[in-house]
């Protein structure tokens, strides 16, 4: 499995948008358009479910030489073939993940805040997500952070630091100005008219050709 998760732009296929059938569809469209790393979020579904669409998008990712996390369900990343899991701050440890996702697995974890950044640096995470920066409809019970405080949680982790939470294209320039090395974007890419051109642009805003 691989350990790479430095990659810049980071997408989340999640069912919250996507319908499962069209899962692999836009899996294949976010690699074409030249995503770094890929992540399953599938909240309210039935594991067998998780595992069975985990399973057919891991080759996928696979052979485009991209990472393939899924949400939760640590015990799963053998089952399905991902490269990794990520937990949220309220979740099991990232020890406890990697115990159960294997040893050579990815594993990130949510933060909110600097200080969380640094904790999970001390737990042993591989990059964290942290925000979420803006108010989003993903997690709508979650207070937004703002962008005040990327540049510390970046000091203080020393981890590839993917900001998250209401990114998209338009206000992309805004989060990179604040400081920002990596981000998240889900619903810019999964409502996006052209994928592949929408992650393209992004690219090229993250300095990538």
């Amino acid at each position: 499995m691989s350990k790479n998760c430095e990659g810049r732009l980071y997408g989340i296929l999640d069912l919250g948008y996507v319908t499962a059938d069209q899962a692999e569809k836009m899996t294949t469209l976010m690699l074409e358009g030249g995503i770094d790393l890929v992540q399953l979020r599938a909240k309210g579904v039935a594991e067998a479910e998780v595992a069975a669409l985990g399973s057919k998008l891991a080759p996928l990712c696979r052979v485009a030489g991209i990472p393939f996390i899924l949400n939760d369900y640590p015990h799963l990343v053998p089952v399905t073939g991902a490269d990794g899991v990520h937990v949220g701050q309220d979740d099991i440890s990232v020890d406890e993940a990697r115990k159960l996702a294997g040893p050579f697995a990815i594993v990130g974890k949510s933060t909110h805040t600097p200080a969380q950044a640094a904790a999970a640096k001390e737990e042993g995470a591989d990059y964290i997500g942290f925000g979420p920066l803006f108010s989003t409809p993903t997690k709508p019970e979650y207070i937004p952070v703002g962008l005040e405080d990327i540049r510390q949680a970046q000091e203080l982790s020393g981890l590839p630091v993917f900001c998250i939470g209401g990114i998209k294209l338009e206000n992309l320039p805004t989060v990179l100005e604040a400081g920002a090395q990596n981000v998240v974007i889900v619903s810019g890419i999964l409502t996006a008219q052209d994928p592949v051109a929408y992650i393209k642009e992004c690219r090229s805003l993250l300095g990538q050709s």
